[in-house]
């Protein structure tokens, strides 16, 4: 599964971008949030990426935040809500607001976003209302910048089936200047406190 793609952007539409990593171009779908954030072509652009697999199709969305991205994988587990509409919610309203409205039970605003109508925003407040962080608690950030051994750990534990937000914790509270196994084996010991 593809959790991160960083390369080169060559292609950028509001709801598309390609990035070429190793000569492989791969299609994201984006939010408009992370349109805007996304550099001019050419640019080097790193996106936080869910990995959307079905019988007939094999799709990656892309987040410049992880707290975006984590936000677009609660919205599918919604029942009626997959990854376009996902999508949708979160290019029609920012993942604060959003999560605020989810919260306070605004049913207003959320039905203010196309292609959601009132029972669909009913199970967004019923399914989320309490998996979601509290105005003002700290959602776990990203680790800002990786040196490429530290993309290799986060890839590594990723693929062993810990949680992204887990294993990039426990890689922040390693040196940055290790060697792979120095880093991996002090996450592992890390996440297993």
């Amino acid at each position: 599964m593809i959790a991160y793609l960083r390369g080169r952007l060559i292609s950028r539409h509001p709801n598309q971008a390609i990035v070429e990593t190793g000569g492989v171009g791969y299609d994201v779908t984006i939010s408009v949030p992370t349109f805007s954030g996304l550099p001019a072509l050419g640019g080097d652009v790193a996106l936080h990426i869910h990995t959307h697999v079905r019988e007939d199709q094999l799709a990656l969305y892309g987040f410049l935040k992880v707290e975006e991205k984590q936000l677009f994988e609660k919205l599918i587990t919604v029942s009626g809500i997959g990854p376009k509409l996902a999508i949708t919610i979160l290019s029609g309203m920012a993942a604060q607001e959003l999560g605020t409205a989810i919260r306070g039970n605004d049913l207003a605003r959320l039905t203010k976003i196309p292609g959601i109508g009132r029972k669909t925003a009913e199970r967004l407040v019923l399914e989320l209302r309490d998996k979601l962080p509290a105005v003002g608690q700290d959602v776990p950030a990203a680790i800002a910048t990786l040196n490429s051994v530290q993309e290799d750990v986060l890839s590594a534990l990723v693929n062993l089936g810990y949680q992204r937000t887990v294993a990039e914790k426990a890689l922040a509270s390693v040196a940055k200047d290790e060697s792979f196994d120095a880093m991996f084996r002090g996450a592992l010991a890390a996440m297993s406190k």
